[in-house]
């Protein structure tokens, strides 16, 4: 019998799940083959309708090697495990004469901790474990939310956090889960052939498919302890949220109340010298962080550099202290000094990580605002230290001894895969040599008739806007827009407080039609009210830009306040910057630029959704329009009809609304 073709297999496959077959996909899929086949690496941005995870499911289920799925959001790892995967091998196998097993795999917090929900947890304030259930006031939405995890405890087989409908806070997860250093260990735990994470992780050793997201892959990469099983092929969806997610993991962070909490944790367990070495160390960084340190820290300031030392070497002392009390402890005492020595070491790492003072890094103080208003409290203060680039790392880990395949609807900027490609740590499309990774980039299109579905308008006849400035004139355009519109608009803003505003002033000039704005309720209830009624507004700021899938008439109209550029104080970004400039590069273009680029391609791609979506895209920036990079920017989103004409955009909303309005009242 011979084996069956691609095509039969894509085709197969794209009837199980009730899909139309589309060139791009196939055009995906052959790709994805190819690098799979030669053990090259592949680039394919795959525009929204394509189809993209049976684009490269099917060829990597075919191969019959083993494949990781990273994916960044929630939404498509259920989408892969609940519906893509099941129907894809069920589609698949008479065809190939084998099941593929698919598995899913998180962080071990994301899983439900019988001995913390059966034993109790550590508290901070007396010795041992406190019964969290007993705690809580029954009526408070705590003491409920913990009451229905532990019936669910009994029910469920996963013990997955995302399986719990509804969800609940997280505070009171936070009492039944553990992370992995506070985990007391398979072996050493009187639950441990029972865990939940223990079985996920069995269950993503014996499956040919691992769907996982990008922060258990970065931690793959950068702790270098193997979490998720060996592979020979990893397919990276979501591609253009990996640097920032895996960013994001090497990030670290020191906080007064996080040290506060160390040094109660520990105390209980080590002798008083050596608590008492800590809680003065605690104290002087304590006080420093009062102080209005600048925001990128080039330099450690003197002071601050001793007591990150003190805390370092406090910390040190603590850890062995700890580690001595192993023998001695008794009952459930072991979790009360793993979940001490996982706060301590924490601190450990962080500060010998800062004092360090590794060129690489970027270390900057932050001071957080408090929510509502009230007087400011120093410990929302914190000290950070990241990665000036993750490209190295990337490279390293993720480019050798498998093919790689990532995928998004956005990876070519400015048309081309170079800019997405250097962060990532890959050379110029094309470039030979010993040890560098071998790439393509491609771009399968959209089934979406851009030009004739959407209009792409700049506001080019606005002021230029200035940095946090009045802007008076945007408002007024944003306004007439809406009206012309009839409501049906995401607002994407540059700010949450310019979101506010703008929100504050539009609810009393345009009442009859509401306005929804992000951080009211969850996100979504918010797309979900704002998907319900056509004359509502959504506004807000970065999930909105990537998160909203909103097709039809409910959104016919997304605005940008301006060019989301990173802010000139970001210290990552501006360290980034400076760094490419150091070395003769354009800073601006590889850093502000593109990060702008990737936000507005994502932006605009909330429009069209689906073939029948009509609809504008408004940026009301007029430098996108009039500076030297508006070329690139244009050229990184959908390939929308171009004007400036702003009397033709509102005859063309109010079309767009009259149609959608007849539609509505059928």
């Amino acid at each position: 019998m011979t084996e069956p073709s691609l095509p039969e297999l894509l085709h197969a496959a794209v009837t199980a799940v009730g899909g139309t077959e589309r060139p791009g996909q196939v055009t995906m899929a052959e790709a994805v083959e190819q690098a799979i086949d030669d053990g090259s690496h592949l680039l394919v941005q795959a525009g929204t309708g394509t189809g993209k995870s049976l684009g490269y499911l099917v060829p990597a289920l075919a191969h019959g090697e083993r494949v990781v799925v990273a994916t960044a959001t929630l939404a498509l790892q259920r989408q892969l495990v609940e519906r893509d995967l099941p129907r894809t091998v069920d589609a698949l196998h008479p065809l190939l004469r084998r099941r593929p097993d698919f598995a899913m795999l998180k962080g071990r917090s994301n899983y439900l901790c019988l001995h913390r929900l059966r034993e109790g947890m550590p508290q901070d304030e007396e010795e041992g474990l406190f019964d969290q259930f007993e705690a809580a006031a029954p009526t408070s939405k705590l003491g409920q939310d913990l009451v229905r995890l532990r019936d669910w405890s009994d029910e469920t087989e996963t013990g997955d956090r995302d399986d719990l409908t509804p969800g609940v806070s997280d505070r009171a997860w936070s009492q039944i889960s553990v992370s992995s250093r506070e985990c007391l260990g398979a072996s050493k735990c009187a639950y441990g052939a029972e865990c939940f994470a223990e079985m996920a992780r069995e269950r993503a050793k014996l499956a040919d498919v691992i769907v996982t997201n990008h922060a258990l892959l970065a931690i793959d990469a950068i702790e270098g302890a193997p979490v998720v099983p060996q592979h020979e092929v990893l397919i990276v969806d979501e591609a253009h949220e990996l640097v920032s997610r895996v960013t994001g993991v090497a990030t670290g962070e020191l906080t007064p109340g996080q040290v506060n909490r160390a040094v109660r944790r520990a105390a209980k367990l080590v002798n008083e010298k050596a608590a008492d070495q800590l809680q003065t160390a605690a104290e002087g960084f304590e006080r420093l962080m009062e102080l209005a340190l600048p925001g990128r820290l080039e330099e450690i300031p003197e002071d601050l550099g001793y007591a990150l030392m003190a805390l370092r070497d406090a910390a040190r002392t603590v850890i062995s202290a700890i580690g001595a009390t192993r023998d001695k402890s008794v009952g459930d005492e072991d979790a009360v000094r793993k979940q001490a020595l996982a706060s301590v070491e924490t601190v450990h790492d962080v500060a010998e990580r800062i004092t360090n003072g590794s060129e690489w890094d970027v270390v900057w103080y932050e001071r957080h605002e408090p929510r509502g208003g009230g007087a400011y409290r120093y410990s929302g203060a914190s000290l950070r230290v990241a990665p000036m680039s993750v490209s190295g790392l990337l490279r390293e880990k993720l480019f050798t001894d498998r093919s790689v395949v990532l995928a998004s609807a956005t990876l070519k900027l400015g048309g081309d895969f170079n800019g997405v490609g250097a962060s990532l740590g890959l050379a110029p499309e094309g470039t030979e040599g010993e040890d560098i990774p071998r790439w393509k980039g491609l771009d399968v299109g959209s089934p979406f008739d851009y030009g004739k579905q959407g209009i792409l308008y700049v506001a080019k006849h606005l002021a230029r806007p200035a940095r946090d400035g009045d802007r008076g004139d945007m408002l007024t355009e944003l306004t007439e827009l809406i009206q012309a519109a009839g409501g049906r608009t995401l607002g994407l803003f540059s700010s949450m407080r310019a979101a506010q505003l703008a929100a504050e002033e539009l609810r009393s000039r345009i009442p009859e039609f509401p306005i929804l704005l992000q951080g009211e309720e969850t996100l979504g209830e918010l797309i979900k009210n704002f998907a319900a009624d056509p004359k509502t507004c959504l506004f807000g700021t970065l999930s909105l830009w990537q998160g909203v899938d909103v097709p039809g008439a409910s959104c016919q109209l997304v605005v940008m306040d301006k060019i989301p550029f990173p802010r000139p104080d970001d210290p990552l970004m501006s360290a980034r910057q400076k760094a490419v400039e150091d070395a003769g590069g354009n800073g601006f273009m590889a850093v502000a630029a593109t990060h702008a680029a990737l936000l507005m391609a994502q932006g605009a791609g909330r429009l069209v959704r689906a073939t029948g979506d009509r609809g504008v895209v408004a940026v009301l920036d007029q430098r996108l329009a009039t500076a030297r990079y508006g070329s690139y920017l244009k050229a990184s989103m959908p390939d929308f009809w171009y004007t400036t004409d702003r009397n033709q955009v509102r005859r063309s909303l109010a079309a767009i609304d009259e149609t959608a309005r007849k539609a509505e009242g059928e």
